[in-house]
C-alpha cells in the first residue's frame, strides 16, 4: 500500500457532507500522523445533520465541523501548496483545485463519490444514502491507504 501523504485536503462542493466525512474519517482511521483538512467550493451551507449522524455511528464526531471555502482558507494562512495531495469528491470541486493549484507541483485525485442531499423521502431512506456515501468514502480510504 501506498504510505499516508503529510498532508491531505479533501474538498466538495459546500464543505457541508463528503469532505468533512472524508476528513473525520481519515482522522479517526489513519490517526494524527496525517494532517488532514476540508473545505468546499463555495462555503453557504452548514455541516449537514444526517453526515453528523451517520458518522456517529462509526465513532467519527462531525458536530464541531465548521464548513469553509477555499477562498476562507487562504484567508485563514493556509495556502494550498501546503497540502501533498488534495482529493476532490465532485466535478466542481476538481475544476476548482485544478484552477487553484495550476502553478503548483501538487497531486489532484478525483473520487467520484455520491452526493447523498436530495435523495430519499423518508428519515430513514436519506439516512441510508448518507451511509452509502460514508461507506463509499471509507471504502476509497482503504483501497488508497489500507488498513482499517
Amino acid at each position: 500500500m501506498p504510505q499516508l501523504p503529510q498532508s491531505v485536503l479533501f474538498c466538495c462542493d459546500h464543505n457541508a457532507v463528503r469532505s468533512p466525512m472524508a476528513e473525520g474519517i481519515m482522522k479517526k482511521f489513519y490517526g494524527t500522523g496525517t494532517y488532514v483538512q476540508s473545505v468546499g467550493v463555495v462555503n453557504d451551507l452548514e455541516i449537514d445533520g444526517f453526515a453528523i449522524a451517520v458518522c456517529k455511528e462509526i465513532g467519527v464526531e462531525l458536530s464541531r465541523h465548521r464548513a469553509r471555502s477555499f477562498e476562507e482558507m487562504e484567508q485563514m494562512g493556509e495556502t494550498l501548496s501546503g497540502f501533498d495531495l488534495i482529493v476532490a469528491m465532485s466535478p466542481a470541486a476538481q475544476r476548482a483545485a485544478l484552477e487553484l493549484t495550476r502553478f503548483y507541483h501538487l497531486t489532484v485525485e478525483y473520487w467520484p463519490i455520491m452526493d447523498p442531499t436530495g435523495l430519499g423521502e423518508t428519515r430513514e431512506t436519506k439516512l441510508n444514502a448518507y451511509r452509502q456515501t460514508r461507506d463509499q468514502i471509507h471504502d476509497k480510504l482503504k483501497a488508497r491507504w489500507g488498513g482499517q
